[in-house]
């Protein structure tokens, strides 16, 4: 038998073998709808902590009787033009100009600093909406956010925080494809110019925000928050009353409309605008989705995880042929959340057509199918369109959960506060571990409170009308639900034997966290849609979604095509092109293959070939089989020392302009490259950790942040008598961005107190260990004590979300947090801040903050044949300009998560980060010192850590567990000394760095 038909056989074999493994799998499933309770939104308790409060939210505000005695305004509204203003800040910054397309004076805001005010004469007592005309101004890819306070207070607290919306567009459509076929997604760009916003928050109402106002002249005044904006006139306008379905039917006359069979489909992926760079067009490959991806990566569909923040809109463009009534079908995928129900609010031409289209119910499902806008019978709604064209725009919206969110915050509290004052009954005060636990005393609670038992079960109440309004939102058991009947039984336990809760006490941090965990989760809405389609009401498209069949056989059929199609890109390499690896996402690598294209080979004829790696073992097999790039970027800030010990990586210094070069970076990162003598690698990105806290609850404590470590210690006793504490990151904190790697800086926790005190790990030869210098054993001390002493939280998984819920409002993370923070924490936007770390302060006064970084790094191979090409590329790629644009273009093309945290100190100016952000970045960044690589450097993080656990969990001396770790760190420098063959008398050159950087 011939090779041909052994392969077909092979084929065949396998072919049949999919189609038989995914009939097996493929089947459909049905069960009887179970019976689910309805609670209203009025009987979610929200009045626990509103009294402790000011001002309240505007759920509760909702509730109030100051907004009760209010009805909305009858009066056609009242408009005041921006550059009329009456007061501003000194340091708001606004300029007024001329604008051609206005005809009139409007104001520049370009720092989101201070304030500005404008007085407006109320016609008459009522709720009214705000209305904004306005423009973007050049900034970051982030939202505008202004606060709005009237008659200078915020009415409720979610004023603080008003987004003006910026729209976002793909630059280029269709995509361009590589060389193997697959699209690659183009930037972003922004629609500039004139928009008009009714002041609406999904997160809190479908509705614009009511404003109550009475007769007379009131003060509205914006304060800056977040990004620059132009701003042309404020309207307060009288609310929309927006009409039920039958209603909006009865405006038109029954019958009317086109009575001819039509239809259009809409593809997804080709919307008009979006409000948020990070929605995202997705690759899906499944049968019958449009078009058909075909084994290539084929961006045929939008949203899905990338559109689930309330508020986040996308639009699109429709036509119909006639005026009439037409039915609105959308081909979408809900299943990201359990049985949890998303929501849409809908509007056509910028209204919502009727109420039923406020909150939209998507119920889950398991695979993409196609459902008319419908009402709860599934009889579709009719849209009453004119002919020409539209605008449809739908808005992710998590208003309908927001009281049962609102409620889970104040459980939250309640649980918080019992749990302090257990704590204060008992003495107990410690973190973690419980050390203070006395299991042998005999507690009778109800003497020191007797409503203990009633506290308990009213927590248990209000938890099981929440669970109670989910069940019968979603009409299913969802996550949340289930982990509040757990929570809710968890409680019930401790209030049957409310003596033993003192022993219990830690049940108290899993019910706060539990609650915690599921919050965000609820306000999830993510949904993934293929395509819409308008259509005449008695018209049935040909669309289908695949039956079992069609999928065995697009199963089949792409399991036969992985033998024929071409998946490496490898092969496309040109022999005489320089060839780099990178490790990194793949957005990362197709955006910098479209830079080479566009600027590096232009200039100097140098073609490369851009290869993407899934991890630097990678690398380190190649460079064993003899297949090696010429260069690699993204690797980890190890990785270049590790390879030049072996003789596999360049020596940079060599080269010509390496000294101009040297002047990108900040001298204390690049001790991490320096070996020997030489310098083997450069650094692309750079991350570092910061103080983050909270401004408002600092504020109501009436306490400072800390400026030393001594600050701190002084601090902790009014934080942990209110159950909070204080986050420092002995262990890496959760998520690293993807374009960082996790060794190096988040692993030395301990580097930060050596440094401070002045202590080094290595002697200048590079050859022995410093461990237990003076310096050294001080900083150990110091280091253990925070823990053993002073009782920090020995691990925190999650700083975010005690950060976020105010039961740890310092802490220490590396300054990705920031965007971590503004993304997905937004209703703390203005309630926190970032500064430097804590440091030491000298008799001088100032104030020693060293800390080490992690980087990713870029370095030439040994064995490279093109080693002066290659260091070519690395004098273009770390350039400043190169480095601001590839930082800007990537944050256009994701959005604001995936920003750039270059190496290169200029182009760091560049990024879009606030004013007092980059201020503090940049000073922390002047403190930056960097742990040598030298032989047997892993030991040293494995040898800290054992020390550690002995001194703070095993209670030994700090002298005796590092004196140990030292000669065990020793020994195995001494062993990989031996194995590079490296002498007694041999130098690495470990240099003494003590002087912070300077900037020019």
């Amino acid at each position: 038998m011939s090779r041909r038909w052994r392969r077909s056989g092979r084929i065949l074999f396998g072919t049949l073998a999919v189609c038989g493994i995914a009939w097996i799998f493929w089947r459909s499933s049905s069960a009887e709808p179970a019976s689910f309770p309805v609670v209203a939104q009025s009987d979610i308790r929200l009045s626990a902590a509103a009294a402790d409060r000011q001002p309240v939210s505007y759920v509760l505000w909702q509730r109030s009787s100051e907004f009760s005695r209010f009805q909305p305004a009858g009066t056609s509204g009242v408009r005041v033009l921006a550059a009329e203003y009456s007061g501003m800040s000194p340091d708001a910054g606004v300029q007024r100009r001329r604008d051609d397309a206005t005809k009139a004076d409007i104001v520049e805001w370009t720092h989101a600093k201070g304030w500005l005010e404008w007085n407006v004469e109320v016609p008459e007592d009522g709720l009214y909406d705000l209305m904004i005309e306005y423009a973007p101004m050049k900034g970051s890819f982030s939202e505008i956010v202004r606060g709005v306070q009237i008659d200078g207070k915020y009415p409720f607290v979610e004023a603080g925080r008003i987004v003006l919306d910026r729209q976002w567009r793909d630059a280029k459509y269709p995509y361009d494809r590589n060389g193997i076929g697959n699209e690659i997604r183009p930037v972003q760009e922004e629609r500039t110019g004139w928009q008009t916003a009714r002041i609406t928050d999904y997160s809190l109402s479908s509705e614009p925000l009511r404003w109550a106002l009475t007769k007379g002249t009131h003060t509205i005044r914006l304060v800056g928050v977040k990004e620059p904006v132009a701003l042309y006139s404020l309207t307060l306008a009288s609310p929309e009353k927006l009409p039920a379905y039958a209603e909006y039917v009865g405006r038109h006359p029954a019958g009317s409309g086109p009575q001819k069979d039509w239809y259009h489909r809409y593809e997804a992926e080709q919307y008009l605008q979006k409000s948020a760079v990070s929605t995202r067009t997705l690759s899906v490959a499944e049968p019958l989705v449009s078009p058909d991806a075909k084994g290539k990566i084929t961006y045929n569909a939008l949203g899905g995880t990338s559109w689930e923040k309330a508020g986040q809109s996308v639009e699109w463009e429709i036509a119909v042929p006639e005026t009439g009534y037409y039915a609105i079908d959308l081909k979408y995928f809900q299943g990201y959340n359990g049985n949890a129900s998303v929501y849409r609010t809908v509007l056509i031409d910028d209204r919502v057509p009727f109420r039923e289209m406020l909150h939209y119910r998507f119920a889950p499902n398991r695979a993409l199918e196609i459902k008319p806008l419908a009402d709860p019978d599934g009889e579709p709604y009719l849209f009453h369109l004119t002919e020409g064209t539209h605008r449809l725009k739908l808005v992710a919206d998590n208003s309908i959960v927001r009281p049962a969110v609102e409620a889970l915050h104040e459980i939250r509290q309640r649980v918080m506060s019992i749990e302090k004052e257990i704590r204060a009954i008992s003495g107990n005060y410690g973190f973690g571990a419980d050390q203070n636990i006395d299991t042998a005393r005999t507690w009778e609670i109800k003497k020191f409170d007797p409503e203990i038992e009633n506290k308990l079960q009213s927590v248990i109440d209000e938890m099981e009308v929440v669970r109670d309004y989910l069940l019968g939102l979603n009409q299913a058991v969802t996550d949340p639900t289930t982990a509040l009947s757990a929570l809710i039984d968890l409680i019930r336990s401790l209030k049957e034997d409310v003596n033993d809760i003192p022993n219990q006490v830690t049940a108290f941090s899993d019910i706060v966290s539990g609650i915690g965990t599921w919050i965000k989760p609820m306000e999830s809405q993510a949904l993934q849609l293929d395509y819409i389609v308008v259509r005449t009401p008695q018209t049935n498209p040909p669309f289908q979604i695949p039956n079992g069949w069609d999928k065995v056989q697009y199963t089949a059929v792409n399991f036969a095509r992985s033998f024929f199609e071409n998946y490496d890109t490898n092969e496309l390499n040109d022999e005489n092109a320089l060839t780099i690896w990178v490790q990194r996402g793949r957005d990362y690598v197709d955006l910098l293959q479209s830079l080479i294209e566009q600027e590096f080979t232009p200039q100097t004829g140098i073609k490369v070939n851009v290869n993407l790696i899934p991890n630097q073992n990678v690398l380190l097999m190649g460079n064993a089989a003899g297949d090696q790039p010429d260069l690699a970027l993204g690797v980890g800030m190890e990785t270049p020392v590790d390879f030049a010990m072996r003789g596999a990586a360049e020596d940079l210094s060599q080269y010509d302009g390496f000294e101009e070069v040297i002047k990108r970076f900040n001298p204390g990162i690049m001790r991490s490259y320096n070996y020997g003598g030489g310098v083997y690698g450069l650094p692309e990105t750079q991350t570092y950790n910061m103080m983050f806290y909270r401004t408002d609850i600092f504020e109501q404590l009436g306490i400072q942040p800390p400026d030393t470590w001594d600050d701190l210690m002084r601090l902790l006793p009014t934080l942990q008598e209110r159950g909070m504490s204080f986050k420092y990151p002995r262990k890496i904190d959760g998520t690293i961005h993807s374009n960082l790697t996790t060794s190096g800086a988040y692993s030395l926790h301990y580097a930060l107190p050596f440094y401070q005190q002045g202590a080094e790990f290595y002697t200048e030869d590079g050859l022995q260990t410093e461990l237990t210098s003076t310096e050294g054993l001080a900083a150990f001390k110091q280091y253990t004590e925070w823990f053993s002493k002073y009782s920090l939280p020995q691990e925190v998984p999650a700083f975010i979300n005690h950060f976020r819920y105010g039961d740890m409002p310092i802490g220490i993370s590396d300054f990705m947090l920031n965007i971590q923070l503004t993304v997905a924490a937004p209703e703390l936007a203005g309630h926190w801040k970032m500064v430097p770390v804590p440091g030491i302060r000298q008799p001088d006064g100032t104030v020693v903050r060293w800390a080490p970084q992690e980087t990713t790094s870029a370095f030439i191979m040994k064995q490279s044949k093109r080693q002066e090409e290659a260091w070519k590329f690395l004098e273009w790629w770390t350039s400043g300009s190169v480095q601001s644009r590839y930082g800007n273009d990537i944050e256009s093309y994701a959005g604001i998560e995936y920003r750039w945290y270059t190496a290169n100190v200029a182009a760091m100016q560049t990024l879009p980060w606030s004013d007092d952000d980059l201020k503090a970045l940049n000073e922390q960044d002047r403190w930056a010192k960097n742990v040598p690589y030298v032989p047997g450097y892993y030991f040293l993080t494995r040898e800290m850590d054992f020390a550690w656990i002995n001194t703070v969990i095993g209670g030994k001396p700090a002298r005796e567990t590092l004196g140990k770790s030292e000669m065990s760190l020793q020994r195995e420098m001494r062993r990989k000394q031996e194995e590079f063959g490296l002498m007694p008398d041999d130098n690495l050159q470990v240099t003494p760095y003590n002087q912070p950087y300077g900037r020019e």
